[in-house]
């Protein structure tokens, strides 16, 4: 399975994460390329405690909910809600520097790779409890299923 602490994995997510262009066209959603990278840099900044959540997410046991989200074979559904504290349009980073956001997007996803264990948010909104695999498990899903919403 594809986490983020693999460097192969990594290193391939990354490359198709600088491969992004201001100009990337959605195949679907609501977000533009630009707004997209400051999503990522939110959500992970969340996780590694750069960006303190305005609410703390609710610690729960959902063991069928994130084995299916995290590690079955199926893609993640379009469309599927985020919190507005993610959203650059709402209360999340608003983009101004295409290159600053996206560095920015690379080092949370660095970060993620990198985890202690203890080190990570303790608790996913939807998935609820998390080990820092499930995390790196995580930055892998949530980074793939944007760059394929942009064709990347």
């Amino acid at each position: 399975m594809r986490i983020v602490a693999d460097p192969q994995v990594l290193r391939t997510l990354l490359e198709r994460l600088q491969s992004l262009t201001p100009d990337s066209r959605r195949r679907w959603g609501t977000m533009t390329a630009h707004e997209m990278l400051c999503h990522l840099g939110d959500a992970a900044a969340m996780v590694t405690f750069q960006r303190p959540r305005t609410t703390p997410a609710r610690i729960r046991s959902r063991p069928v909910v994130k084995a299916l989200g995290l590690w079955a074979p199926v893609r993640w559904p379009r469309g599927w809600p985020s919190s507005p504290f993610l959203i650059a349009r709402m209360d999340g980073t608003k983009p101004t520097d295409f290159a600053r956001d996206l560095a920015r997007a690379i080092e949370g996803l660095n970060r993620i790779a990198i985890a202690d264990t203890g080190t990570l948010e303790p608790a996913h909104g939807f998935f609820g409890v998390m080990s820092t695999r499930e995390w790196q498990r995580w930055a892998y899903r949530h980074t793939d299923h944007h760059l394929r919403q942009f064709g990347l």
